[in-house]
């Protein structure tokens, strides 16, 4: 079949939903694919591009529409692209059905196909056609840099010969993919990064990217995050208020704020009000993610940066992912190819739109005429949010002096038995065997008791190849080697040459494998 991809006719979009990588990718699967004359150029792909990976450059929006049996678009369609769409047709965008029912009723009454690509479930099975998360991530990434741009000092903070510079604030609000995105970037540029979301079960993950997990003084902290596919669900009244209260403490000592704080089908929560803006620093900035959606922040205006009375930037914008046109047209092309793929089974250019399947099934919006939204719950679960791990109790005096009896017991326990079954073996080798055999024997038996008693007590966080059970073994027999090499038997000189020569590749690889993982950690 013929995928088409059409110019985005949107303000300000940078974006397209096919690329010419994604298109030699496609081909493999049977298809052929056109392109609007013009339809890349904002993300950086020509039209000499395209035809060089076997894409038809159509002359208009209207050709590529005539000529294709799959449309494949970033934006929503605008009504006069809906009118463009024809019986059996299929196009593949971002839909909002939910804030669209006059488009979704249109569509559907021209026959059409819509597969919204911000309807895929969240399963794992689907997240290579996540376009959402991939979305997400470049937002959260530059809104980093929009801040960064906007702050007028550093993030990491540096002591010079003038004087010392203090490192950033930040702020990340809603540890979504966005949120984590920011995360990492603002941790890898230095600043002292704090983190907040309602799930307390994503704390491992803020605090393993190196920022600080903000707790509230609630007793019932624990939100149902899975509640709603992997967004956060609405918070009580209670812990809104407990929520709000911590965000007064922060609001004087923070320089940056990014907010990323949505939840499906509702305007997005207001969490940064206007008092707290008040009480920010001048020149501290917010980055609004959710402007689009009403703003976390009560004086965001979306599409628009602006600076308040007390020196704040508040920023707004809603076209993130656009601003990186390209990375953001390269990820979103390839969420729609996983799509493609997954409508192409037997990868012979033929569609088939199989209603049974759950990813297929819950982003078909329309479909044979008929509005298909809102889908059926998928028969797979969603992504299950892990429960937050409880912090050990802490335990009284008494109860750590019974603890440590009770492993210097265990440890007693066990060493006695050892000694008991090694002296029954030597008993039982000195019975039967010659003297010159007992001797190396009990070496051998002392130097493996005392070189796993030294090893094994060591800190697993020490162990280097020095400081291994293998390297400490092979020790062992390269010293009983050396001290048979010189045995007049031939076969015993052989085998312990061969010994030897074993050993020291284990005992010397260690040396030169630690050297290697030292100059790791040192500065050029």
């Amino acid at each position: 079949m013929k995928i088409g991809a059409p110019r985005e006719i949107f303000e300000g979009e940078n974006r397209v939903a096919l690329t010419p990588d994604s298109a030699l990718q496609l081909a493999k699967l049977g298809h052929t694919c056109v392109v609007e004359s013009g339809a890349g150029a904002k993300a950086g792909f020509s039209d000499e591009a395209y035809a060089k990976a076997g894409v038809e450059v159509l002359p208009s929006a209207k050709a590529v529409f005539d000529a294709a049996e799959v449309v494949v678009k970033v934006r929503g369609p605008e009504m006069s692209e809906v009118d463009m769409l024809r019986r059996g047709q299929t196009l593949i965008s971002f839909f909002w059905p939910a804030q669209n029912p006059e488009l979704l009723e249109a569509a559907s009454q021209k026959g059409a196909t819509v597969v919204a690509m911000d309807m895929v479930p969240r399963i794992s099975r689907a997240q290579k056609m996540d376009a959402l998360s991939s979305m997400a991530n470049i937002a959260g990434y530059r809104a980093v840099i929009e801040a960064g741009n906007n702050f007028g000092r550093f993030f990491t903070g540096q002591v010079t010969a003038a004087g010392k510079v203090p490192p950033a604030k930040v702020l990340i609000v809603g540890a979504g993919v966005a949120g984590l995105a920011a995360i990492g970037t603002s941790t890898s540029l230095g600043a002292i990064t704090l983190a907040f979301d309602v799930r307390p079960e994503v704390a491992e993950q803020i605090e393993s990217m190196g920022a600080e997990f903000v707790y509230l003084d609630f007793a019932d902290q624990v939100q149902d995050g899975a509640a709603t596919g992997g967004y956060a669900a609405p918070s009580s009244p209670e812990f809104r208020e407990a929520q709000l209260k911590k965000f007064r403490e922060l609001a004087p000592d923070i320089d940056i704020v990014i907010t990323t704080a949505l939840i499906p089908g509702r305007p997005a929560p207001k969490l940064w009000t206007e008092d707290m803006v008040q009480m920010m620093k001048p020149g501290s900035v917010i980055v609004d993610l959710a402007a689009e959606r009403g703003g976390n922040c009560d004086l965001t205006v979306p599409d628009q940066k602006i600076v308040t009375d007390n020196g704040v930037t508040i920023v707004g914008y809603t076209d993130f992912p656009s601003r990186m046109a390209a990375q953001a047209s390269t990820l979103y092309a390839t969420n729609i190819r996983h799509m493609l793929t997954d409508l192409t089974p037997k990868k012979d250019g033929v569609i088939f739109h199989n209603m049974e399947d759950d990813v297929i099934r819950g982003a078909t919006v329309t479909h044979e005429g008929a509005v298909t939204y809102p889908p059926p719950p998928p028969k797979v679960a969603a992504i299950a949010a892990q429960k937050p791990k409880e912090k050990p109790k802490e335990l009284t005096p008494e109860e750590k002096r019974a603890q440590e009896v009770a492993a210097f017991k265990t440890q007693t326990r066990n060493q006695v038995g050892m000694l008991v079954v090694g002296g029954a073996l030597i008993l039982l080798a000195g019975l039967y065997a010659p003297a010159s055999f007992m001797s190396h024997f009990i070496v051998f038996v002392l130097s493996v008791y005392v070189g796993v008693q030294v090893i094994w007590n060591v800190s697993h966080s020490l162990h280097t190849p020095l400081m291994a059970v293998t390297n400490a073994i092979s020790s062992i027999i390269i010293l009983g080697a050396l001290m048979q090499i010189g045995s007049g038997n031939w076969l015993v000189v052989i085998l312990a040459a061969l010994s030897v020569f074993m050993a020291g590749i284990n005992i010397f690889g260690g040396f030169m494998v630690t050297r290697r993982m030292l100059a790791m950690f040192q500065k050029s």
